[in-house]
């Protein structure tokens, strides 16, 4: 989509040529970022349909999951879609990780993080917007894809919620008139402070809930 979103380092390439340097290189031709905001969205919406036949109650998600994910949505308009970055990437100020360790950071995801919160439907002890907040969270601060991690990262929190019965999960909360305050919890999990995201995803949550995500 428009490269103003992230500064990155890299060649020209990585741009559409005639799109003045604001989409992205691109299977599709596509020059206009209107244009490539509408086909992301409609991918997107596919890909969310095909991710809820594909991945039941019971599944506990991998780092492969997620790039399957990422293909599913994006496979069709980015050579690269499913594949970790290799460029490094900044916004807003704040550096995501550094290329070389995003597939360790993901191991370790996979490992302690995704092991630890799905499938989401089997816990005692943690509450469904902790585990959201925490997942969410992590895989956001990695950022392993050249674009499209947070649209990701929420399409995860949807599979997830509906793991635990939650649909729909209304991720408005996270956007809009939220977006100054997800963006200041995101910053406050670098600390692992993820109170304020799990604030965030408890107001997500459409109607009575109840604790539904492994902690063990």
């Amino acid at each position: 989509m428009a490269s103003k979103r992230y500064a990155a380092a890299g060649s020209e390439s990585e741009f559409q040529p005639g799109s003045r340097g604001r989409v992205l290189r691109n299977l599709l031709g596509i020059t206009r970022v209107r244009e490539m905001e509408e086909v992301e969205t409609h991918a997107f919406e596919a890909a969310q349909r095909e991710a809820e036949q594909a991945y039941g109650p019971a599944h506990r998600f991998t780092p492969g999951d997620i790039r399957r994910l990422h293909r599913m949505w994006l496979g069709e308009i980015y050579p690269w879609a499913g594949n970790y970055r290799t460029l490094n990437i900044a916004r807003g100020g704040f550096q995501f990780a550094h290329a070389p360790l995003i597939p360790r950071l993901m191991a370790i995801l996979g490992r302690e993080v995704l092991r630890r919160h799905t499938p989401c439907g089997r816990a005692r002890d943690a509450s469904v917007a902790q585990s959201l907040a925490q997942v969410h969270a992590e895989l956001i601060l990695i950022h392993p894809f050249h674009d499209g991690n947070g649209r990701l990262a929420r399409l995860l929190a949807l599979l997830m919620a509906r793991q635990a019965g939650i649909n729909p999960l209304r991720l408005s909360a996270l956007a809009g008139t939220g977006k100054r305050t997800y963006v200041q919890a995101i910053h406050a999990a670098m600390s692992r402070d993820y109170a304020p995201l799990e604030s965030l995803f408890s107001s997500a949550i459409d109607g009575p809930w109840r604790p539904a995500c492994s902690n063990t």
